[in-house]
């Protein structure tokens, strides 16, 4: 049997080989069974997989930005609380306040002569610890005594004040001391816990 291709030309044997090329490609491309076509399918799914990852990316450095930001807000919130606590602390700590009066009024060559404990007030959101203070020095020494009350870093309210003339004190007084006056200092506390009223606070020698 004669082959047709020996009877062709070499230009059409040219040809029909290229065909024959071509559609071997085509087939190894398009039919889905084969290597070619699994690795173009094994392309397609990783690029389609990349471009899902990159959109993910994408959105998690919007979250990562939003993390940083809120992390911030998070320490300064943090740092404003510390700084609420030392201004109204949860506890009473009554024994640190009454360090507060004592180091104002020394600071001051103010002498405290009492502090008593009074009844602790409740309120909606926080309690009140009032104390009656009793002190004397002269007239711009309780100025400045009151004056560094306004100044500490615990919150002191200074109300019901009442002055009275050295001469009517029925104990010794330093020189110099014109002015002796009796007033409430109250201080606040936030955390529930015992709340009557402690017992007298000595201060001072009378």
């Amino acid at each position: 049997m004669a082959n047709p291709l020996r009877e062709m030309s070499v230009i059409m044997q040219g040809l029909v080989a290229v065909a024959i090329v071509v559609v071997l490609v085509v087939v190894g491309v398009y039919v889905p069974v084969s290597p070619v076509a699994q690795e173009r399918d094994a392309v397609e799914q990783a690029a389609r997989r990349r471009a899902q990852l990159t959109q993910q990316v994408a959105q998690l450095q919007v979250y990562k930005q939003r993390y940083s930001e809120l992390k911030s807000q998070m320490d300064a919130l943090s740092k404003q609380l510390d700084t609420l606590k030392t201004i109204v602390p949860e506890e009473k700590e009554a024994d640190e306040f009454i360090r507060l009066i004592q180091g104002a009024a020394s600071a001051s060559n103010v002498q405290v002569r009492r502090l008593t404990a009074a009844a602790v007030v409740p309120r909606d959101y926080y309690f009140e610890m009032p104390f009656e203070v009793q002190a004397d020095g002269p007239y711009f020494n309780m100025l400045d005594f009151y004056a560094r009350l306004g100044r500490l870093s615990r919150i002191i309210n200074v109300g019901d004040l009442n002055f009275s003339e050295p001469s009517k004190i029925k104990y010794p007084i330093r020189p110099g001391t014109t002015v002796s006056a009796v007033f409430t200092a109250t201080t606040f506390f936030t955390k529930p816990g015992e709340v009557g009223a402690g017992p007298a606070k000595p201060a001072g020698k009378p």
